[in-house]
């Protein structure tokens, strides 16, 4: 018998998380991975309810929660720590089905990467998608440099022909131009973002995010004793700081509330992640062509003040995994179900989310005493209603599936929910 191929582009969370899935539904994978290695990433990811049910699919829900290190209470805060909401896990849980889950990016992709026959990945290989199939076409993909996984390796202009191709290669994504050549490209969301993670100071904190004038900074605490901590600015895009980022951001926020000073006083000059924040400038006419499909940022960038680009990458990979059948006579028609189920659904997320992020730029003295007022009446009405944010994102259940992995799927029963 056939035993189908699928090329993956891309070991991040979404592709490998696609790898994972379409490896347990009986697709042969190779995933093919620009970097040396997948070295560990600075950053944490937050995985919602809804990701965590995805991730049930594949067996990882119940690992995944068990990585939960928030308690007590956290919420939204002013740079001189006055608290303007709170809420905290168990209300999450109450309205989700779950808490959020604040992981470091690396131990999720040892994870996912783990569910994967050795060889699998393969390290240091730029690929491009020569021609993205048909019906009755496979499609190919193209490598442009040498590879390693194990030992394995690459030649530059070495070809993969594959019945399924996943892209999974990020915001400024060669195969969407590809696919959809003169299609917007994202756009520059107006702010920046730096990332790192550090050791937990010993003086203990709460879970927050703190608003101040055109700038956000947010720190969760991580199940190892770590601290995962984060910042946005409005800045113009592409911008360096001279002197390091960790100076940066000694000037824009040392003199806010604990921790941050302690969390800036840790973290190494070099440990800093600093990122641009891109969204989706239209939405795309599909998210497949031929062979092909798009996933993840390479689909639906968005801005990161909803914690779902991540989240919605893990979807895309379960569902595209749920229709990919690989008994299936041909793949049109999956691929186009594919399309109606993600696009409506990712798209709304990025507006969501783009929402929130035009929120958190306001800088003038006006703009932000509106701001401040409002989510202060708003914790008296109710501190849960903050949560409304995600409602219909979080409380997302994954398709059934008959291939899933874990004993127990959305909000605990089953495999997985309807």
């Amino acid at each position: 018998m056939h035993q189908p191929r699928a090329v993956v582009i891309g070991a991040g969370i979404g592709g490998l998380t696609a790898a994972a899935a379409l490896h347990l539904r009986g697709w042969a994978v190779t995933v093919l991975e620009r970097a040396a290695a997948l070295e560990p990433v600075g950053a944490g990811i937050a995985l919602a309810p809804n990701a965590q049910r995805a991730l049930d699919v594949i067996g990882l829900g119940d690992t995944v929660r068990a990585m939960s290190a928030w308690q007590g209470e956290g919420g939204l805060r002013t740079p001189s720590g006055r608290w303007l909401s709170r809420t905290t896990p168990d209300a999450a849980a109450e309205r989700f089905g779950g808490p959020v889950v604040v992981a470091h990016r690396a131990d999720l992709v040892g994870l996912l990467a783990a569910r994967l026959p050795r060889g699998t990945v393969r390290t240091g290989v730029p690929a491009e998608v020569a021609d993205p199939g048909g019906d009755g076409r496979p499609a190919t993909v193209r490598t442009t440099g040498g590879g390693r996984e194990g030992g394995a390796g690459a030649e530059a202009g070495e070809e993969y022909a594959a019945d399924l191709v996943v892209a999974a290669d990020g915001i400024h994504s060669a195969t969407r131009r590809a696919l959809f050549p003169g299609h917007p490209a994202p756009r520059y969301a107006g702010f920046t973002a730096w990332r790192f993670v550090v050791p937990a100071p010993e003086r203990s904190f709460s879970a927050h995010e703190t608003w101040g004038p055109g700038s956000v900074w947010g720190t969760v605490p991580l199940h190892d004793g770590r601290a995962y901590a984060y910042a946005t600015a409005t800045v113009p895009a592409g911008g360096r700081s001279p002197d390091g980022e960790r100076a940066e951001l000694l000037r824009r926020f040392g003199g806010w509330h604990h921790p941050v000073p302690d969390l800036l006083a840790a973290v190494p000059p070099g440990g800093i992640l600093r990122n641009d924040v891109y969204r989706t400038a239209a939405a795309l006419p599909a998210y497949h062509r031929g062979r092909t499909v798009l996933l993840g940022d390479a689909a639906h960038a968005m801005a990161p003040n909803l914690g779902q680009g991540g989240c919605q990458a893990i979807e895309d990979a379960v569902v595209l995994a749920h229709h990919a059948d690989p008994a299936a006579a041909g793949l049109d028609r999956p691929l186009a179900a594919y399309t109606r189920d993600r696009l409506p659904r990712t798209m709304d997320v990025v507006r969501r989310s783009e929402r929130i992020g035009r929120l958190t730029t306001w800088s003038s003295p006006p703009a932000r005493a509106l701001r401040t007022a409002a989510f202060a009446a708003l914790n008296r009405i109710g501190p849960r209603l903050a949560l409304r944010s995600l409602d219909g994102i979080a409380d997302w259940e994954p398709p059934r599936a008959a291939y899933a992995a874990g004993p127990r799927g959305a909000r605990g029963g089953g495999t997985a929910a309807p």
